[in-house]
């Protein structure tokens, strides 16, 4: 008899009437305590039962097409379902046979042949006799005929003979005058008839009885490149042993034997996925996950261990897998979903509380879930996708029982008079199904003043029915029923618990639940005889007045494996009737408070709310820079896992899969661990970015990563920072005392400091510092403790921060739209043309094979070419063409040419005799608009710019704001306060030649830097004369050019052109000029000096930096600057590379000042400079390595 509901008879109204398109309907399977199996059609929308009456079965499991169950008789069944192509297998035998001289060809062989009639080897003996149907569930599909080679099975004139040698060897359908043995096939096809019914899969050796499982799991349909071909079936028997059915195939679909897997300890219940996850539960609440699952090892390699969700007691008592999921219900039915769980990393990460009460649950298609709660209703589990796989909330299953409800269990209402002899097989004789010395999931209660079987009132806690009879030896006496008026569900439990209502015995539920209830058991008792040992015991159970109707099943089991539920509007029975159907609550009260809630619901949202957890994720696929050798780009598929705990806190977890040598792996990144995503341009990747932590930036080996396209990027950056924000509850505005950076690109970035960035004891570690993208594009930034900040773009634009206080990539709140401005900027694109002097022709681009590029970068080792080459991201577009640029360093000829001797040398702009090599440059500019905090400050261009440091404290009404122009002129801002950065007027400082650096420090000190490297000091600029009166010229470094300076609250360093630090000595109130230089260090591009006096610095390489990630631009902070070491001791590495500008000027933030230790107190008395590059010393100087003079 089939379960299908789509092979029931057709009703002739039906027929008659207007046909309805039909949908593709899937099935939903579901088990009662009873062991009845249900069907429910996602198309009809009814609960059908299975049409076998004897058919009880303890589990269901349901893969693609096909479902497997555990019947109480321990046999396994297996439901195929209906399909256009029925299941053929096509047995096949050969006859061998020997030519000799007497009788010709003969079946009598040699001993060394092979057998007359076997296999294509030879080896295994096939007579037509021994084939035998593998079970009742198929037929032969006609007699045993020679394969005639696509004839139609029709014999001929040769019988299909095929001739050879010898044997082994080959044959061929000619004879020979050297043939000596020949062979043809015989074919005979079976047909599998079973087409939606449960069938008994065939026994291993049908003389042993068949193995006990208690649970069973099928999955892996998925894993071969045909999905739905092949499935892995795996079962538990009740010793906890672990076991795995071979051979199954799309023409075997009943397998072949059972192999048994060897589990560190006893095993209680086990789940597989459609793909290659496989967990288990153990008798004591822990976790195994099984690795190494693929098609050719389909059984495994080895079990790890996965702590059990954080329960007070119990552990574990169900799992469910899906394709990239876990979820698990503990012993007080609280439901888990497992993190980061998929094939490169089965254990996953950590566990997440699911709201809902859950006795199981079970993963469907499309990791949907489903759920029998602890009230023995069916559930499913709403809004799951494949960016939120935890779901928003439970739905009740809803459907009604079809035409076949006579044959339905009750759960309520039903009349328990007496117990009878049950017939073979029933559920009750199951006994074995119970757990080992385990209380049950759910114990049965009954309240003490009714008697009336409800959903909630009587429920068997295991697989069978009989289990709930055995807890206590002594039978109950018959209670008197008390007349019951409500019909709610809800019972609570009374004092007297009836969980244990009989002791074991065989029972007949059919008979007690017939309406002759006592009468018909005693009868059928005493026609038995006194061969009977039967024993009838009242149970107690009176029917109650009121209630006449049966409410359904009692479920126990659900398989949703092949249920396809995609969109569940669609579905009636699987919309909730009012917004309190999603919460999974048996309190009376809840029940009382309903229609309080469902009224207030209908006002505020239609959409069912659950306090619970969830999880969001968010997959996609990238490239990742491979940072071991080889080196080399790597598809890779990334996923974003958040998770929202019922406490409202969130967590966000960045994975990277990707497969070496065969074998999955994976990287994982705790958003709260980010130091910072930045934009970077890497070779052949446009749309790249890196993940800093703090451990890959003591490394300087970042995370790189490039989406396919601009706007990805930009979307995973935008998420990503968002999580990162979250995490480290960073969601306001950015402070005054932040401190700001540029990298290379041009992205803006910030940093929140905390009073240990400057501590003197405890330095937060500059790899500890989290960065975060302000929307933006700036050349360089400087900034104060007292919320002003200026930028200027690489096209000479000033621009003031207006407040917005943002991250990159976020939506703007409506009322900061007046603070967000239209930036644009113009960055130049150069290029190389490069040519070698030949006897023949003159100059040409055919250059030697040791050259570089015809085209290339200014290094030559990139080939850039006009037509190849590209703005730096998809925001910028070209404003102009190529042309070629005369005005380089070194001087041109009239066409743009620079002369050598050979690359790479100094050029200059004149050819001589020697001059074999030429190049010149040509330049394109590429502009972008974007919207970002910044407004623009006209009329003219800059090219520095420096703001007054202040204090914390400090109440300043006007801000000095100093700064060049692109033509050297010294300019200062009139009008600058908080409320108004962008000033009123510019102040035009006269100077005899043009400056190139600027920077205005404590106490209105203004030193400056000519474009020739002399150094000025300005005397006499005080808030009444911000002007000053005078420049001052102070020495530069003996045979140094400074090109860039910072000034302190009571110290000046400045960076000259070989990208040397000096420190100027020396500085006193009476005398702010200072004496003389000292070096510091070497291998610094930019400095920033604080207003406490705090050094920060750009450094061109930092130690341990690989060659291959080898780009210029770190953050290095100086440790040990103090009022008695300005100069400090040693140096700590941040994060980089790829940054050109850090301002610390706002940063006033100071911790409280303490006596330096004695060890760091020694006196440095090297001559030698040193600098960040020496590789760090195994010392307790975690983070630097000291350098100073």
């Amino acid at each position: 008899m089939s379960a299908n509901p789509d092979d029931r008879s057709v009703p002739e109204s039906a027929i008659t009437g207007i046909q309805r398109p039909i949908m593709s309907s899937s099935l939903l399977w579901a088990v009662d305590v009873y062991g009845k199996v249900y069907s429910l059609s996602t198309a009809r929308g009814r609960w059908e039962r299975d049409r076998d009456p004897l058919l009880e079965l303890k589990r269901v499991t349901t893969g693609q097409k096909r479902s497997w169950g555990v019947g109480c008789d321990h046999h396994v069944y297996l439901n195929i379902h209906h399909a256009e192509v029925p299941i053929r297998f096509r047995e096949e035998t050969y006859e061998n046979q020997r030519w000799n001289p007497v009788d010709g060809f003969t079946d009598i062989l040699l001993p060394t042949d092979r057998w007359a009639w076997s296999d294509l080897t030879g080896v295994t003996p096939l007579p037509l006799h021994s084939f035998l149907l593998p079970s009742d569930s198929w037929e032969w599909e006609g007699d045993w005929y020679v394969d005639q080679g696509g004839t139609g099975g029709e014999p001929t004139e040769t019988g299909s003979w095929e001739y050879a040698v010898d044997f082994p060897a080959n044959f061929f359908p000619e004879k020979k005058w050297n043939s000596c043995v020949r062979r043809r096939r015989w074919i005979r096809d079976r047909r599998y008839k079973a087409s939606g019914l449960w069938t008994k899969i065939p026994l291993d050796d049908p003389k042993r009885t068949p193995i006990p499982l208690c649970d069973i799991s099928c999955g892996g349909w998925k894993m071969s490149e045909q999905p739905g071909q092949y499935h892995f079936l795996w079962g538990v028997s009740q010793q906890g042993q672990v076991w795995f059915r071979s051979g199954i195939l799309p023409e075997v679909p009943e397998g072949q034997c059972w192999e048994e897997v060897e589990a560190p300890k006893e095993v209680a219940q086990i789940s597989a996925g459609p793909g290659d996850l496989l967990w288990a539960i153990l008798w004591d609440g822990q976790l195994l996950v099984r690795k190494g699952i693929s098609m050719d090892s389909p059984t495994g390699s080895s079990w790890a261990p996965v702590d059990s969700p954080p329960v007070k007691e119990g552990g574990a008592i169900h799992v469910a897998v899906g394709v990239s999921v876990v979820w698990v219900v503990t012993k007080d039915c609280k439901v888990w979903f497992r993190r980061g769980v998929n094939s490169h990393n089965p254990c996953g990460s950590g566990w997440i509380s699911v709201g809902g009460e859950m006795m199981m649950v079970d993963v469907g298609l499309n990791d949907q879930v489903w759920g029998v709660g602890e009230d023995r209703g069916l559930y499913f589990r709403k809004n799951v996708t494949q960016s939120e796989p935890s779901g928003r909330g439970w739905v009740p299953v809803s459907a009604q029982l079809g035409h076949s409800i006579q044959n339905a269990q009750p759960s309520a209402g039903c009349e328990y008079k007496g117990l009878t002899e049950p017939s073979q097989g029933s559920v009750l004789t199951c006994a074995d199904s119970l757990h080992r010395g385990e209380e049950p999931f759910l114990t049965a209660t009954l309240e003490t003043d009714c008697f009336t079987c409800t959903q909630k009132s009587f429920i068997p806690a295991s697989d069978s029915f009989i289990s709930s009879l055995m807890a206590d030896r002594e039978p109950l006496k018959p209670l008197a029923p008390t007349p019951q008026t409500s019909t709610a569900p809800e019972l609570s439990q009374g004092e007297d618990s009836v969980a244990s209502l009989a002791l074991m015995c065989n029972v007949d539920l059919e008979a007690a639940l017939s309406p002759q209830g006592e009468g018909a058991s005693a009868g059928k008792a005493g026609a038995m005889g006194a061969s009977s040992s039967v024993a009838t015991y009242p149970l107690g159970l009176e029917h109650s007045p009121g209630v006449e109707e049966q409410e359904g099943p009692v479920w126990t089991w659900i398989s949703g494996g092949g249920c396809d539920v995609d969109h569940i509007d669609q579905i009636s029975w699987l919309s909730p009737s009012d917004p309190c159907s999603t919460a999974l609550s048996i309190a009376p009260v809840e029940l009382k408070a309903a229609p309080e809630r469902k009224a207030k619901a209908a006002t505020a949202s239609k959409e069912p709310v659950e306090m619970s957890a969830s999880v969001w994720v968010r997959k996609g696929s990238m490239r990742w820079w491979r940072d071991w050798k080889p080196f080399r780009w790597v598809d890779v598929g990334v996923a974003l896992e958040e998770s929202t705990n019922v406490n409202g806190n969130r967590d966000a977890i960045f994975f990277i899969y990707y497969t070496h040598y065969d074998e999955k792996k994976y990287l994982q990144v705790f958003m709260s661990d980010v130091m910072a995503l930045v934009p970077v341009v890497r070779e052949n990747s446009h749309h790249a970015f890196a993940v800093y932590t703090a451990e890959r930036t003591k490394k300087r080996w970042p995370l790189v990563l490039t989406a396919q396209t601009e706007k990805d990027k930009t979307d995973w950056l935008t998420l990503l920072t968002g999580c990162c924000c979250e995490a480290r509850g960073f969601m306001g505005r950015i402070s005054r005392q932040a401190l700001w950076s540029v990298t290379t690109k041009g992205d803006v970035m910030v940093h929140e400091p905390s009073p240990c960035l400057e501590s003197q004891t405890q330095t937060l570690p500059c790899d500890m510092m989290f960065w975060l993208q302000v929307p933006g594009h700036l050349r360089c930034v400087e900034s104060n403790s007292l919320g002003v900040v200026w930028g200027i773009g690489s096209n000479g634009t000033a621009w003031v921060y207006s407040g917005s206080g943002h991250t990159s990539g976020e939506v703007l709140p409506q009322g900061d739209v007046g603070n967000v401005h239209t930036q644009t900027d113009v960055r130049i694109v150069y290029i190389y043309e490069n040519q070698r002097w030949n006897p023949m022709t003159g100059y040409t681009d055919k250059l030697l094979p040791t050259d570089r590029f015809p085209w290339s970068d200014d290094v030559g080792f990139t080939e850039c070419t006009k037509s190849t080459t590209r703005p730096p991201s998809s925001e910028w577009f070209w404003v102009t063409e190529w042309a070629v640029d005369l005005g380089l360093p070194g001087g041109t000829d009239k066409e743009g040419w620079q002369y050598a001797a050979d690359f790479p040398v100094m050029f200059r702009g004149n050819k001589s005799l020697k001059d074999f090599v030429r190049r010149r440059r040509w330049f394109r500019k590429c502009k972008i608009s974007l919207l970002a905090p910044w407004q623009e400050v006209q009329p003219i261009t800059l090219s520095d710019v420096t703001v007054l440091p202040c204090l914390a404290q400090s109440n300043i009404d006007q801000v000095s704001v100093w700064a060049l122009s692109d033509k050297g002129d010294v300019l200062c801002r009139l009008g600058v306060t908080y409320q108004n950065p962008a000033g009123s007027s510019w102040l035009h400082i006269g100077t005899d030649q043009p400056f190139k650096s600027i920077s205005i420090g404590g106490g209105h000190q203004v030193w400056a830097i000519a474009k020739d490297g002399a150094v000025f000091y300005r005397g006499s600029v005080s808030a009444s004369n911000p002007a000053g009166e005078c420049w001052y010229h102070i020495p530069s470094p003996p045979k140094q050019c400074l090109r860039q300076l910072s000034v302190g609250r009571t110290s000046v360093y400045a960076v000259d052109e070989n990208s040397n630090l000096w420190y100027r000595q020396g500085l006193t109130p009476s005398y702010p000029q200072g004496s003389a230089w000292d070096l510091i260090s070497n291998n610094v591009t930019k400095v920033s000096v604080g207003p406490l006096d705090q050094v920060w610095v750009i450094a061109d390489r930092v130690p341990g930096c690989p060659m291959e990630l080898s780009v210029p631009g770190a953050i290095c902070h100086r440790l040990g600057v103090g009022p008695m070491q300005p100069k400090g001791q040693s140096w700590d590495y941040g994060i980089g590379g790829g940054w050109e500008h850090i301002s610390v000027r706002g940063n006033a933030t100071e911790s409280a000042r303490v006596g330096q230790p004695a060890a760091a107190a020694a006196p440095l008395t090297s001559t030698i400079p040193k600098s960040p590059m020496p590789a760090r010393p195994p010392s307790s100087q975690e983070n630097g390595t000291a350098v100073g003079l």
